[in-house]
């Protein structure tokens, strides 16, 4: 049986089933999300990756995953040897969804040789998603944003 029905969703086809599944197994490899970064980071042995906040110094300041490591993006160039393992993947994160700091710092370190993947959502949804981030006063937690996690549960079933 074949769909033909036209609305603004299906005025596109969907993509061959073939075709679809090598766009998302690609997609995983460039991408991640912060509910999967924060179980690796909270695993017994440590991640496997490092994890970069790649935003300013007074972004950092202003609060920052435990355990990432400062690489603004301006500066990958001149610091990840210094700061990163190339034999370790590398995952960058900044702001959030509409900035794409994070993207940029991907590219730098990917051209650089480091294999590396971006945290979707970025800060943004892991403070939504109420982990605990680091601050220049302490650590806080805030409550999770019922619009981004189910609050009443340990994990959204993904």
């Amino acid at each position: 049986m074949s769909v033909t029905t036209v609305n603004p969703v299906l005025r596109v086809a969907p993509a061959p089933p073939a075709e679809a599944a090598a766009y998302f197994r690609a997609s995983l490899a460039f991408h991640t999300d912060v509910s999967d970064v924060a179980a690796a980071m909270a695993a017994d042995g440590g991640p496997g990756f490092t994890l970069v906040d790649c935003r300013s110094t007074e972004s950092w300041d202003q609060g920052h995953v435990p355990g990432a490591v400062h690489l603004p993006t301006a500066r990958v160039a001149e610091q990840a040897g210094r700061l990163l393992d190339p034999a370790v993947p590398v995952v960058t994160y900044c702001w959030g969804p509409a900035c794409d700091g994070a993207t940029r710092a991907a590219l730098a370190l990917a051209e650089l040789g480091y294999p590396v993947k971006e945290m979707r959502g970025g800060f943004e949804y892991w403070v939504r998603e109420g982990f605990a981030y680091e601050t220049r006063q302490g650590t806080e937690r805030p409550a999770a944003d019922p619009l981004t996690v189910p609050v009443d549960a340990d994990d959204c079933g993904c």
